[in-house]
């Protein structure tokens, strides 16, 4: 039994050989596995945390490829369905000399676009403890459908919600479709992490306190803002505070937020009551900042993902070496 279920988009993610270049300047790229709900689910399951991942990919050799990577790295891989409807979705990804990311989708419609209700493996949902999922799946249906069935169906379990926005303007017919999508499961969610810039696209506020009582709902019982090398924020209902993130040197950004949410979902399974002890929480907090720094050693996502052993080990470098911004 998985005690973690992702649902969501797996992708094929194509980042240049080379840092700093925009995509037109990029001599040529690496393929590697992604999708933000995917990423969340490798990362979880390279910390030695039971995993499945649900969602849907083409019958062809990049939907093979990615079958294979999370079958290697432990994710119960029952619930992904090969479709020969559509090709699996390919991004094209990179982060600029100026600090932003550029992003190029091939999804006319992808696979994962195609995910139906009557696809989701709602037994592992059932018997799971917590179900994480994104905002990209709710683009377009049918797979739009897909989520809120799979979300409906955690929360008549008992199962506790994590939902991560997101946001991938490009793939949204406008920003104001973005945001109500974004917006419209947000009230039925127990653990949200979200951007800085995520946060202000939603609000309008770039006062973060201010945005995130605007957002406050009152089943929450976290919400987590990320600030990348800074560290990140948390808000529950009796306190709110900050963790330091780390020096290090990155090399590519891709899947820093999915491998933070998967310390932070780790730290939940070993902590159940971890929004009610804020000692525990700033612990998880760290280790989540930690994850995400370690990801962004790497090119990709999946691949530069930490195991748990190079998580401790790191963790240990940092207390010697007091290596915390």
């Amino acid at each position: 039994m998985a005690e973690i279920v992702t649902l969501g988009e797996l992708l094929i993610d194509f980042v240049p050989t080379v840092s700093g270049v925009s995509l037109i300047e990029a001599p040529a790229f690496k393929k590697a596995p992604g999708g933000a709900p995917a990423n969340v689910a490798a990362g979880l399951a390279k910390l030695g945390v039971s995993c499945a991942f649900l969602g849907k990919v083409g019958q062809d050799a990049f939907g093979e490829f990615l079958k294979q990577t999370l079958d290697d790295v432990g994710v119960d891989t029952s619930g992904l369905v090969l479709s020969e409807e559509a090709r699996t979705a390919l991004a094209f990804v990179t982060l600029r000399a100026d600090g932003e990311r550029e992003f190029m989708f091939y999804r006319h419609p992808s696979a994962d676009m195609l995910y139906r209700p009557d696809e989701v493996a709602y037994t592992l949902i059932n018997q799971a403890r917590i179900f994480h999922f994104g905002s990209i799946s709710l683009i377009s249906e049918p797979s739009r459908s897909a989520t809120l069935a799979a979300l409906q169906a955690a929360r008549e379990a008992g199962v506790m919600v994590s939902y991560d926005p997101n946001l991938r303007l490009a793939l949204w017919p406008n920003p104001d479709a973005a945001r109500a999508g974004m917006l419209s499961v947000w009230k039925k969610t127990d653990l949200i992490k979200v951007s800085q810039e995520e946060l202000d696209f939603l609000t309008g506020h770039a006062d973060i306190d201010r945005a995130v009582e605007e957002l406050w709902h009152d089943g929450l019982k976290l919400m987590l803002v990320t600030s990348g090398r800074q560290g990140c924020r948390y808000f529950t209902a009796s306190f709110h505070g900050i963790v330091s993130g780390f020096q290090i040197k990155s090399i590519d950004t891709t899947g820093a937020g999915d491998g933070f949410v998967a310390g932070i979902l780790k730290g939940w399974v070993d902590n159940p009551d971890l929004w009610q002890d804020e000692g525990q929480l700033k612990s998880v907090c760290r280790l989540g900042n930690a994850v995400g720094a370690l990801t962004t050693t790497r090119r990709g996502a999946i691949p530069a993902l930490p195991t748990h052993q190079e998580l401790d080990s790191f963790l240990r470098l940092a207390t010697e070496t007091k290596n915390i911004t």
